[in-house]
């Protein structure tokens, strides 16, 4: 059956493409396209720790988020005073997303700041954030590696993040702008590639879903989440 607005199956990703190195002065670098989403994502290591990690021997993995002022249709002032609660609520999740997948005693003493910053926002701003700072952060391991800093990237496997939602009643997966606006439920998953969650954000919009419906939901994002852990071997391949 298909979506009447994208002529995309209920299943189906929207077009998904990356592009690696694009930031030649990070470490790692990708840029991500999910439909008319596009994110810009870099992976900075530094020596040192945080002061509040200071004198540790593990190392650090951070995020941060902004978006473009003219991400969206409106002008979106820069938060200049410092991010504000949402932008919060998306940086942290990107970091305990790749610090689930990292092994930190491997990393050192070190930190590595992924900066993922949305230069249009259609939609999944924040799943296809932590899709593509993976990568973006894979590739800074693989640099570390190559530059005889570690013996094996601290990275220990993919993590990725697809939204589901019930749409006019049906269930959907990677829902865009408009599809997300006027869903019933909304759910934000984030997996790693051995099949585990790390988070999982579900918030219905009218009347309260179901246990029952709560389950579909994650089998179409779980069937979503194993075709971009596909995507994503295929763009650092």
């Amino acid at each position: 059956m298909s979506n009447s607005r994208t002529q995309r199956r209920r299943d189906e990703l929207r077009p998904f493409h990356v592009d690696t190195d694009v930031a030649p002065y990070a470490e790692g670098s990708c840029l991500i396209s999910t439909g008319n989403t596009r994110i810009l994502c870099t992976a900075s290591v530094e020596e040192g720790l945080p002061r509040w990690r200071a004198g540790g021997a593990d190392g650090w993995v951070t995020a941060e988020y902004a978006m473009l002022p003219r991400a969206t249709h409106t002008r979106t002032g820069r938060e200049r005073t410092g991010a504000r609660g949402r932008t919060q609520e998306i940086q942290r999740l990107i970091g305990r997303s790749l610090r689930a997948v990292t092994d930190l005693s491997l990393l050192g003493p070190r930190t590595v700041t992924v900066d993922c910053d949305v230069l249009q926002a259609d939609g999944g701003t924040r799943t296809a954030s932590i899709t593509g700072a993976c990568i973006a952060l894979m590739l800074a391991g693989d640099w570390l590696v190559e530059e005889g800093l570690v013996t094996r990237s601290p990275v220990l496997q993919r993590v990725a993040a697809v939204s589901v939602g019930i749409v006019g009643g049906e269930v959907c997966l990677d829902l865009d702008y408009r599809e997300d606006s006027s869903a019933q439920v909304d759910m934000n998953v984030v997996g790693t590639e051995d099949g585990r969650l790390v988070e999982v954000q579900g918030t219905a919009e009218g009347d309260p879903f179901t246990v029952e419906q709560m389950d579909v939901l994650m089998g179409m994002a779980r069937h979503g989440l194993q075709e971009i852990f596909a995507l994503q071997a295929r763009a650092l391949a």
